[in-house]
């Protein structure tokens, strides 16, 4: 190597084809103004790819490259010409044709990959009568139909235009907690809940203005449940802790580079998932207003956004999901025209096998083998005589054997794939069974949270006829054959 020759010059631009004459380094000889040109064009594009994931893919095909945008440096100093081809390098054309001309260079990849954000926002929804106690049969006689919650949410998405955000519709997931105010607290209590989230947007309407979706889900405290000799009246929670789940469709606008507002429709249901008795559960219906400032915003929504990314092709494949799950239910028993509640807690546990065919980026679809045993199936009491004077025992339930209470299912599932969380549903019937309960046709719920790229956690829940509550699905899972690509 000739004397003053820096060998990071040469490492830094690999990928560029060399000049037919090579620049002359030697000490006293300075490079033209073409050849500097090109070293650094040549550094800035590696830079670029080492930001983008794509470091080391140069010069030739890269892994998921699909129909990413291309970068490209040429130029010509000292008779010489050098080109270079760099799949996966964003979304910057770098050139030099031995003069100073380059496109804009802020498009390189953002250095924060996440745009988090701060919001409040408030709900007053209207209650639905859907149980005696809501409508007025309680100590105040008054119908309970009015309730108000204030939340604070933390949330984190994609930086704007990167590949993620434009595959996943602006993609966004936090955390929140909210506080609950009825019109009745010394029956109900003034809960409070804690949650997971996440949204996206539908369709975007203007530059500013976006109409999106999003679900909430998790568990709120501080009910005052039922109680024979307490709170007899509230026939509708029996338990302190209840799930919260929540669905919202609101339009988004954006006010500030930093500041976004929303209002819209929100739908909130509060019940124990038939942990406990009664489970009559809580629906009500109204509006969200909202404020959410964000941090690190790279780009301002109000200017004309930067050229996208171009995702790479989605590979098609079959992938498999393995789901062990268990819980514990309540079960009413039918003895004449009346139901009975069982005082005891019976296990669930069980397992779903699926092959699932993903279609693309955001959905999958397939079948499930549904394996379950559930200790509450074909629970029977009799009928008993009570002598005049005596004292009244109650029902005794009994358990029938095994074979009674296992089946074997099969499912057709279909699930929304999004950053982090997996939405599902599924519709199956019982092919192997000994009748009673378990001849039934079952419909389910079902969440995914990832944990690593192969595994997840599971939380379901299985209903029975549209209609009946069946059991949770509180479990993990392991999928294999996943061919997403990583995306960054």
């Amino acid at each position: 190597m000739p004397q003053g020759t820096t060998q990071d010059t040469e490492t830094d631009i690999k990928g560029v084809t060399a000049p037919d004459t090579k620049p002359d380094f030697r000490l006293g000889s300075v490079p033209d103004r073409g050849q500097w040109e090109n070293i650094q064009i040549g550094r800035a594009v590696q830079q670029e790819c080492r930001e983008s994931g794509g470091a080391g893919n140069w010069g030739g095909s890269a892994p998921n490259s699909g129909n990413s945008d291309r970068s490209s440096a040429t130029g010509d100093g000292n008779n010489g010409s050098s080109t270079g081809f760099v799949p996966n390098a964003g979304t910057r054309i770098a050139s030099a044709t031995g003069a100073n001309t380059r496109t804009d260079s802020t498009a390189a990849f953002p250095r924060r990959r996440f745009v988090h954000g701060i919001g409040l926002e408030l709900r007053p929804e209207y209650v639905c009568p859907t149980n005696p106690f809501l409508a007025g049969d309680n100590l105040a006689r008054q119908p309970i139909d009015l309730s108000l919650a204030a939340h604070l949410r933390y949330s984190f998405r994609f930086q704007p235009g990167s590949r993620p955000d434009r595959i996943y519709g602006g993609a966004y997931q936090g955390i929140g907690f909210s506080y609950y105010s009825f019109e009745n607290r010394e029956e109900l209590g003034t809960p409070v809940a804690f949650y997971i989230f996440q949204g996206a947007r539908i369709a975007r309407i203007s530059r500013r203005l976006s109409f999106n979706y999003e679900w909430n889900f998790g568990l709120s405290f501080g009910w005052k449940p039922y109680d024979a000799q307490m709170n007899p009246a509230n026939i509708m929670m029996g338990s302190k802790i209840n799930a919260y789940i929540n669905a919202d469709f609101y339009l988004n606008v954006t006010l500030t580079r930093e500041l976004d507002f929303s209002a819209g429709l929100s739908m909130t249901h509060f019940s124990n998932g038939n942990t406990k008795f009664p489970n009559a559960g809580l629906n009500s219906i109204g509006m969200k207003f909202g404020l959410l400032y964000c941090f690190g915003r790279a780009d301002d929504p109000l200017v004309k956004p930067r050229r996208p990314l171009l995702a790479p092709d989605f590979p098609r494949h079959f992938s498999y999901d393995l789901v062990l799950f268990g819980s514990w239910r309540r079960k009413g028993v039918e003895v004449g025209d009346k139901q009975y509640a069982s005082p005891n807690a019976y296990g669930v546990a069980g397992f779903n096998f699926a092959t699932m065919y993903n279609f693309g980026y955001k959905f999958r679809a397939g079948l499930s083998l549904d394996g379950v045993y559930d200790g509450s199936a074909n629970v029977y009491t009799e009928d008993y005589i009570v002598e005049v004077g005596g004292r009244d025992p109650g029902y005794t339930f009994y358990t029938p054997s095994i074979d009674r209470q296992i089946a074997l299912g099969i499912s057709g599932r279909a699930e929304f794939v999004m950053p982090y969380f997996t939405v599902g549903i599924g519709l199956g019937v019982n092919v192997l069974h000994k009748g009673g309960d378990l001849k039934s046709f079952y419909q389910m719920l079902t969440l995914k949270i990832a944990a690593t790229r192969r595994t997840f956690v599971h939380i379901g829940y299985c209903l029975k006829d549209f209609q009946t509550p069946n059991y949770l699905m509180l479990g993990v899972g392991f999928r294999f054959n996943n061919k997403y690509p990583v995306l960054r």
